[in-house]
C-alpha cells in the first residue's frame, strides 16, 4: 500500500510572552509519547503509568517559548492518537506546529522511562519506522522557508537514519550560509557512533554548542572545560556552553566560567539539559550575555528536575517574568 503524503498541521499562535518581532527559533526533530511509572517503580513492577510528550528539540523549544522566544517545531507525526497528542502538547506549550506534517503510512514513536532500584533512569525507545524517522531534506527546506532567526538541531535526530541525517546537515549548512545562527545540542547516546560523526561535521557551522559534560570526551577526547572550549573554537564554534548536570555549567567569559547548579530537589533529571538550552538560547537572542543566559538556564533546569516529566516543571509565566529580571 502506498503511504499517503504528509499533510500540514495548522500553525498555532505564538506564546503571549513573545512579541511577533522576536526572532523565531525553529527546531527539527522527533517528539514522542512518553509512558513513565507513576509510582516511581521499575517498569516490570509498576502498577500505573503517567503519559507525557517529550523529545529533545520539542523540550528545548518549549523552554525557549516559556522564556519569551517565538518557537516552531519542524517534524513528522503519524495519523494516530499519539500524533495528535504530540501536536496538541506542542501547541499547549506555546510552540508553533505549522511545520509539523502528518504521515498516514507511519506511526508516531513512543518511549518508556524506567526507574531502576538505584534511582537511575533508563529509557526504552520504540521508534523504528516512526513518522519522524522519515524526515528528509524537504523538511529542512520547510524549516528554512519559515524564516528562522535561529535553528536548533541535535545529533540524536541525525542518528534516526540517512534521511534525518541529511535533513539536519542541510538545515545547518544552509542556515549557516544565510547567516542564521545554528544551535547544536549533540545529545550523544552510547552506541550511536554516527551521531558523533554528525556532531563533528556540524561544528564548523555551529554558533551555539550546548554540550553535556558526558558528551565532551567522545566528541573532543577530554572533559576539561578549558580544553573543550579551545578545541570547539578551533573547530569553528562561536560560543560554547558545557552542561555538567548537578555540577552546574561552564559558560563563556575571559576563560570558561563555572556557574553552580541551583537544584535543591531532584525527582527526574531527564529534560533538564533541554530546558537549560532553550532558556539559554532565548536569553541570548533577546540580547542577554552568556553569563545571564546561563543563569537563566540553570533556573529552568532546576525547576524541571524537581518534577516528573520533561516539560511539566517549566516555570510559570509569572515566575519567568521574575527570573528574566534577574537574568538581565
Amino acid at each position: 500500500m502506498t503511504a499517503a503524503p504528509p499533510t500540514a498541521v495548522p500553525l498555532t499562535a505564538a506564546p503571549l510572552t513573545a512579541p511577533m518581532t522576536a526572532p523565531l527559533i525553529v527546531g527539527l526533530g522527533e517528539a514522542m509519547v512518553l509512558f513513565q511509572p507513576a509510582d516511581l517503580l521499575p517498569l516490570e513492577e509498576c502498577g500505573t503509568a503517567s503519559v507525557h510528550v517529550a523529545g529533545a528539540e520539542l523540550n528545548l523549544l518549549a523552554a525557549a517559548a516559556r522564556a519569551g522566544a517565538r518557537a516552531a517545531f519542524c517534524s513528522r507525526v503519524g495519523d494516530d492518537p499519539f500524533g495528535r497528542r504530540v501536536v496538541a502538547a506542542a501547541a499547549g506549550l506555546g510552540v508553533g506546529t505549522g511545520l509539523v506534517t502528518v504521515d498516514g503510512g507511519r506511526p508516531t514513536g513512543v518511549f518508556m522511562k524506567d526507574v531502576r532500584p538505584d534511582g537511575a533512569r533508563r529509557v526504552h525507545y520504540y521508534r523504528a519506522g516512526s513518522a519522524a524517522s522519515a524526515l528528509d531534506e524537504a523538511d529542512a527546506g520547510r524549516a528554512l522557508a519559515a524564516g528562522p532567526g535561529l535553528v536548533a538541531v541535535s545529533g540524536l535526530t541525525a542518528a534516526l537514519g540517512d534521511g534525518p541525517r541529511r535533513a539536519v546537515l542541510r538545515l545547518a549548512r544552509e542556515a549557516h550560509a544565510r547567516g542564521v545562527p545554528v544551535a547544536v545540542d549533540p545529545n550523544l547516546r552510547p552506541g550511536l557512533d554516527a551521531a558523533v560523526e554528525v556532531a563533528r561535521a556540524l561544528l564548523p557551522m555551529t554558533t551555539y554548542l550546548l554540550l553535556g559534560m558526558d558528551e565532551a570526551v567522545p566528541l573532543f577526547g577530554t572533559d576539561d572545560p578549558a580544553a573543550v572550549f579551545a578545541l570547539a573554537k578551533a573547530a569553528g564554534v562561536r560560543e560554547v556552553v558545557l552542561k555538567a548536570g548537578a555540577d552546574g555549567c561552564w559558560h563563556e567569559g575571559d576563560t570558561p566560567t563555572h556557574l553552580p547548579s541551583v537544584a535543591v530537589r531532584v525527582v527526574d533529571p531527564v529534560g533538564a539539559g533541554d530546558a537549560f538550552a532553550g532558556a539559554y538560547l532565548a536569553a541570548r537572542l533577546a540580547g542577554t550575555g552568556p553569563r545571564g543566559a546561563a543563569w537563566l538556564g540553570t533556573r529552568f533546569a532546576a525547576r524541571v528536575v524537581a518534577t516528573a516529566g520533561d516539560t511539566e516543571g517549566l516555570p510559570s509565566p509569572a515566575e519567568v517574568t521574575a527570573l528574566l529580571t534577574g537574568a538581565g
